[in-house]
């Protein structure tokens, strides 16, 4: 059974210098009021994996533009100008990874896979320091597994045992991420008692889950 806490107590489980996915695209299914409070805190030297950098307003956007990453892991940032600016002053780190094969590193991560062969990136800059492999005459890259301390998720509704619920394209990132951390924390929207959600509606089982947080 997943632990209901308060959206400090959350931001509490977050220090310096932990890796932190956030789930969503653009914003998407990311968890705005966690990411506010986090903005608050001003916790530093964060390792960022996320799809996007979202906007400056927005999403994980918010804690780029407060300066509270030294790293991003992610596969574009093109609608959040202080992503490149701090890039270009040297005092964020960017890993480009391709938005297929960054969703597939971290469900590598969260079910205990070794990496995943993807032809993705090779003969480009992205093959840099990875292994090739050949398998049956084709080249693959051998990108490996993503994990991080916590991963922040975003969800409609959650019952408490965990079990989650996303609203549509709100999903995205959600469920690969909630495997890939060691500490999982879901913001929801509405928080019912075990037995409230139709087992076949579960997006994420609560297994996966640790806190559930009153959204």
């Amino acid at each position: 059974m997943a632990k209901v806490i308060s959206m400090a107590e959350a931001v509490d489980l977050i220090q310096d210098g932990m890796s932190i996915m956030v789930a969503g695209f653009w914003g998407v299914g990311t968890p705005e009021k966690l990411i506010d409070a986090l903005v608050a805190k001003g916790t530093k030297n964060l390792t960022g994996i996320a799809i996007s950098t979202a906007l400056g307003e927005k999403g994980i956007g918010k804690l780029v533009k407060n300066r509270q990453f030294k790293k991003v892991i992610v596969s574009y940032i093109g609608r959040n100008p202080a992503t490149m600016q701090q890039y270009e002053e040297g005092t964020l780190e960017i890993e480009f990874v391709p938005q297929g094969t960054l969703a597939e590193r971290i469900r590598a991560g969260g079910f205990g896979l070794g990496g995943i062969l993807t032809p993705t990136g090779v003969g480009t800059e992205i093959e840099q320091g990875k292994q090739r492999i050949t398998v049956d005459g084709c080249d693959y890259l051998l990108e490996k597994p993503l994990r991080a301390d916590v991963a922040l998720l975003k969800a409609a509704k959650a019952d408490l045992s965990g079990n989650l619920i996303y609203r549509r394209a709100a999903r995205n990132t959600n469920p690969i991420m909630a495997a890939a951390a060691k500490v999982t924390i879901a913001v929801a929207d509405e928080i019912v008692a075990t037995g409230m959600i139709d087992p076949d509606d579960v997006m994420t089982p609560g297994i996966f889950v640790d806190y559930l947080v009153q959204g």
